[in-house]
């Protein structure tokens, strides 16, 4: 198959460039952190500006690691805005390239299959690549950098590494370059992919660069990382197999909805237990505006690290398929009181609903009353249109109103952070 052509495109510290911008200052000047200052000075940036990159301040850091000696804004996050300007960029992305040819990976990056484009518009890949990108500083201030490759690793590569270290901020790769010039790269964990629990073991093995992980024992790689091992393999040559196309017609066997959140202070046992059913609550109003039903639920609670206590997990299946809330209420209440340690304090809670389908999948066993369970619908439905119309908040249960219950502050978050509404 012939190669094609893919163009990744990152918005230089796009929450950070966003804020500048709405004050009307220049993002690779101005010192300004994107960071919630009603938190602990633990919490994490969620952006630097790049005038603070260009200090030496990454882009992740938690606010007590900036230097004291940087003077910077800090402003708090607006998710809404955020989100309305990448809604915006994402317009300009469809000037040039149709809706099937983009995948979007974040709020503030793509990757754009140019193959059938370049001969139309009659440029190269870099062409191109220039003018989407001089269209976004144009119509919002921000700045864009550009990957491109002969596949999707390529160009995510490309973007990640090479880019940087070229003045119009774009970068160029295809298997041979690649071999050529990053097979002796470190670290490891600037290619996409490798974190750094891979990482440490590749060093365990003694393979430090790309080169010796394409040179490695590829028995060996596949005893330590089992399936995994072959991407790690293809990527080490700088090879993918996966195209646009796959991307779009990808459908998972099974679907899921979840939720989670890292509490702001550490809760006990009944503290716990009332923020699970309070999520469980939310999620159920979710599967009912969907049109989804769910058989079984999987709870995740994380204990304060001081504790060094291994985090709780665990899964029922019900004895329904179900978006009761009543119903998936009580199952969860029971999985919380069978995995949870009852005297050790709550840091983070991640709840899943297994296996949703559409509603009328729906089941019932010899317990359901099919016309309560019809009547409790139609009541989550009619709150469902109070909260479209008048706000999240707007109808709330008892359990909303106890000490320790978190769903009104999240109800004004979008992603764990402010919406700046």
């Amino acid at each position: 198959m012939a190669d094609r052509i893919y163009v990744c495109i990152d918005l230089k510290s796009f929450y950070a460039s966003v804020e500048c911008m709405e004050r009307g200052l220049d993002p690779m000047t101005t010192n300004l952190v994107v960071a919630d200052p009603e938190r602990t000075e633990k919490t994490i940036c969620l952006a630097v500006s790049p005038a603070m990159k260009a200090l030496g301040v990454p882009g992740r850091c938690r606010v007590f690691e900036i230097p004291k000696a940087i003077e910077y804004i800090m402003a708090p996050p607006r998710m809404r805005l955020y989100i309305e300007r990448s809604a915006d960029i994402y317009a300009i992305y469809l000037k040039y390239i149709a809706k099937e040819d983009i995948h979007v990976y974040s709020i503030d990056e793509v990757f754009l299959d140019v193959t059938d484009y370049l001969g139309m518009y009659r440029m190269t890949a870099r062409e191109l690549g220039m003018i989407i990108m001089q269209d976004i500083y144009k119509n919002t201030g921000i700045t864009a950098s550009c990957g491109i490759g002969t596949n999707l690793y390529l160009a995510k590569v490309a973007l990640d590494i090479t880019a940087k270290h070229s003045e119009d901020h774009i970068g160029e790769l295809d298997e041979e370059s690649f071999c050529r010039t990053l097979w002796n790269h470190t670290p490891l964990t600037d290619f996409w992919r490798i974190g750094t629990g891979i990482s440490r073991n590749l060093q365990r093995m003694g393979i430090h660069t790309m080169e010796e992980l394409a040179h490695a024992d590829e028995d060996v790689l596949y005893r330590t990382f089992g399936v995994d091992a072959e991407l790690m393999i293809d990527h080490a040559w700088g090879r993918e197999t996966a195209t646009m196309a796959d991307i779009k017609n990808y459908r998972p066997k099974s679907n899921s909805v979840g939720s989670g959140q890292v509490l702001g202070c550490d809760v006990d046992y009944e503290g716990g237990r009332l923020i699970v059913k309070e999520m469980a609550d939310l999620l159920c109003l979710e599967l009912v505006d969907k049109g989804l039903v769910t058989d079984s639920v999987t709870l995740h609670i994380g204990y304060n690290n001081r504790y060094g206590r291994k985090p709780a997990h665990g899964t029922i299946r019900m004895t329904v398929t179900t978006n009761s809330a009543r119903r998936i209420i009580s199952y969860t209440e029971k999985l919380y009181e069978q995995i949870t340690d009852k005297h050790t304090s709550i840091h983070r809670v991640t709840l899943t609903y297994n296996n949703v389908v559409d509603e009328v999948f729906r089941q019932y066993d010899l317990f359901s009353d099919p016309a309560e369970l019809e009547k409790e619908n139609k009541l989550q439905k009619v709150m469902l249109d109070i909260k479209d119309r008048y706000g999240k908040n707007a109808i709330l249960k008892g359990m909303n109103l106890e000490k320790g219950a978190t769903t009104i502050e999240r109800n004004r978050q979008i992603g764990g952070h402010k919406s700046g509404e």
